[in-house]
């Protein structure tokens, strides 16, 4: 048998010919592969759609022909997007021998950002965009006002479903531009097709701050009162940073403003200084968000760094023997905005999210130094805090360095002899391995007692930990808590982070169900944050749900998590014998088997995984709730205390 299995596996190899080779037409290969256009189909591919439509409005404002572009969430959650540029073509392209509407929704690598002098720059994805996003709709249809006529074509999964033909141009939406309606396939975006109208909305503003005079409005017609918000930033990147810094206190009140044109990049740079510890720089090519940074970020450091210790030698502040300030510490408290506009930007990276062009870092360093370099000059008084601050971090930075070499020593053995008393695993393969990290010795003790000893490794800590986002890095180092936290996940931290190295891929915040412990969670979760975030982006954070009550009668025993749940449950019960109810106050109340079985049995346990869907805002909140302004955070309290459970 197994000789005849063989020989029936080398003849199929044998048939290998012409015949299975398989040619994909038209937008069928998008169909079959959507991945490699629009990256994933979850939710995350399903909002990119959105944008390669809004992109094409944004091309438009960028060549000087659109200055509003509205995007509409309709009641079917379908996708309408209007802009008032010079709406496509609609005379026949000689290549095809059809309508120009029709060649940009169904041919790939058709469009007018090729050097046909259509657009200078462009973001998207380079011709692709519309005809990837039909291919992938259900239905689309697009609507064209030009020179007082209106034409207009509809689509079914990339086909033409009416031809292209003339409609009366009156009550269009625009007098003219372009008017694309899609409602995405189900079939190819299985996890979900509705539209987080949060996270629309995160984006539409970013566009605005990135395209200064651009109108972008958003609308969401899903519920009984329609949503509807406009941004409209002339001050653009300048007004971002403002945005970003609104909780935190500043150096200087107007951001410095860079903008200027080199060999045809258009460069704008804009930055504040805060009293933070961190550092909050973003990156931008195109429109596009270079998550991985590139040529134009690296161009920024270098000359921000040159001109600011090039300012302490001059004044003093540094003298001859000094070493230089590195480019961490003149970047401590920066927020930053970098944007460029390239006519051919070369991106590279794991994510294609990071810029490759060497010309870019020329432009950018050649202009921001400039630039800046007046700024230091005139503003003596902000340019001395700014170099101060500088001093102060590489201060920090030396001591961290010895507390960071003093972590390195500790070995594998000593954690265990360490405050935070480490209970580890047996396994060796994160994969499978959890690290709970448990509010109180006594509650630390139930979980070591009560976890399943292979997979599940414990690490009590005693009450709150440092709030990390009012400390210098030498200062958290020094904490033994924190340090036995980042020695047990085995990652390192900072920017020495290596998310690679962590020997769990499950980290389990479990504190109190009351004010305390959510406390405790916040400052854990801005540690995190702060200093260990690609655990965050890799979805290895997650918070555990302990309930509040234990519900006992007879045999019948039940956990809930409210004390609605509660009310809705008594009346269900026999009336004898009395129900037996205990309120847990704390996880110390818990023993070993209770809490097994409701917080950590990977079989009934129910865990809140922490993703990081909007890092600007994380940042934003992050430093209203843990930073020192008091009056954002009261703000904050009075509209949101309504919703809070106290345990009073």
């Amino acid at each position: 048998m197994a000789d005849e299995a063989v020989t029936q596996m080398q003849t199929n190899a044998d048939d290998y010919d012409a015949s299975q080779i398989q040619v994909l037409e038209g937008l069928e290969a998008v169909r079959k592969r959507p991945g490699m256009y629009i990256g994933t189909t979850s939710s995350q591919g399903l909002h990119h759609l959105v944008w390669e439509i809004v992109d094409n409005g944004i091309d438009e404002a960028l060549a000087g022909f659109a200055d509003h572009i509205t995007v509409t969430i309709e009641k079917d959650n379908s996708i309408t997007v209007t802009d008032n540029g010079r709406g496509i073509p609609t005379d026949i392209q000689e290549k095809t021998g059809k309508p120009a509407l029709e060649t940009v929704f169904t041919i790939l690598h058709a469009g007018g950002k090729f050097g046909g002098g259509g657009y200078k720059v462009s973001g998207g994805l380079h011709g692709v965009g519309a005809s990837v996003v039909n291919a992938l709709s259900t239905s689309l249809d697009a609507t064209v006002v030009r020179d007082g006529r209106a034409f207009y074509m509809d689509f079914a999964r990339g086909h033409v479903a009416t031809s292209m033909k003339e409609i009366s141009a009156d009550n269009q939406p625009v007098s003219r531009g372009t008017i694309v309606h899609f409602t995405p396939d189900p079939d190819i975006f299985r996890e979900t097709t509705v539209f987080e109208y949060k996270t629309l909305l995160s984006r539409v503003r970013e566009l605005a701050f990135l395209n200064k005079g651009l109108r972008i409005s958003i609308t969401d017609l899903r519920q009984a009162e329609a949503k509807v918000e406009t941004f409209h930033f002339e001050g653009g990147i300048r007004e971002y940073v403002e945005f970003l810094n609104a909780n935190k206190d500043v150096l200087f009140e107007e951001p410095v403003y860079v903008e200027g044109l080199e060999n045809g990049i258009a460069v704008e740079v804009s930055l504040q200084y805060t009293d933070d510890f961190h550092s909050n720089m973003l990156s931008f090519t195109n429109n596009i968000h270079t998550y991985e940074g590139g040529t134009h970020e690296t161009g920024f450091k270098a000359a921000l760094t040159r001109v600011i210790n090039d300012y302490a030698r001059k004044n003093g502040q540094l003298k001859e023997n000094d070493d230089a300030l590195s480019g961490d510490d003149v970047r401590e408290g920066l927020t930053a905005i970098v944007s460029v506009k390239h006519p051919d930007p070369q991106f590279e990276g794991q994510t294609k999210t990071k810029l490759g062009n060497s010309d870019a870092r020329t432009a950018v360093d050649r202009m921001f130094s400039e630039t800046f370099n007046r700024f230091m000059l005139e503003n003596p008084t902000v340019a001395k805090q700014i170099v101060e601050k500088g001093i102060l971090a590489g201060k920090a930075r030396l001591a961290a360095k010895r507390a960071r070499e003093a972590t390195r020593k500790k070995s594998g053995l000593e954690i265990a002899n360490l405050p935070g008393k480490l209970a580890d695993n047996t396994s060796k393969d994160p994969a499978i391995s959890e690290l709970f990290i448990v509010e109180g010795d006594s509650a630390g003790g139930s979980a070591k007692q009560g976890r399943e000893r292979l997979t599940q490794a414990i690490l009590p800590i005693r009450g709150k930990i440092l709030n990390v986002e009012k400390a210098s890095l030498d200062k958290i180092l020094n904490n033994e808590e924190i340090r036995s936290l980042f020695t047990a996940m085995g990652t390192g931290f900072g920017n020495e982070f290596d998310v690679t190295k962590a020997k769990y891929h499950k980290l389990i915040l479990m504190t109190d169900a009351d004010v305390d412990g959510a406390h405790i969670r916040t400052l854990l979760l801005t540690l995190i944050y702060r200093y260990m975030r690609p655990l965050l982006e890799a979805g290895y954070i997650y918070i555990a749900q302990p309930p509040l009550y234990q519900v006992r009668q007879g045999k019948f025993v039940q956990y809930l998590d409210s004390e609605e749940e509660l009310d809705a449950l008594l009346p269900t019960l026999p009336a004898t014998p009395k129900p037996v109810i205990q309120r847990y106050k704390g996880l110390g109340e818990m023993d070993a088997e209770q809490l097994w079985e409701t917080t950590m049995d990977p079989e009934v346990r129910r865990l809140l995984q922490v993703d990081m869907d909007d890092a600007i805002e994380a940042d934003q909140v992050f430093s209203m709730l843990m930073g020192d302004k008091v009056e954002p955070r009261r703000e904050f309290i009075e509209q949101n205390a309504q919703y809070a459970e106290l345990d009073v």
